[in-house]
């Protein structure tokens, strides 16, 4: 019985250190987006419909 605590506490630890690895993985900016708006801006130029101008009557 005294494993399952020791297998236990063991566990938690690693859970813990993996935790705090990740927080600090964030933090420092590991997961930003770096690739998407370098690409984003080869994609802006879309297609617009133009609607035709409504001529003024009273010229």
């Amino acid at each position: 019985m005294s494993v399952i605590y020791l297998l236990i506490s063991i566990s938690v630890v690693v859970s813990i250190s993996f935790f705090i690895a990740f927080v600090r993985a964030v933090r420092s900016g590991q997961y930003d987006d770096d690739y998407t708006p370098s690409v984003r801006m080869l994609f802006d130029d879309e297609l617009k419909e133009e609607t035709p101008k409504q001529e003024n009557k009273d010229k």
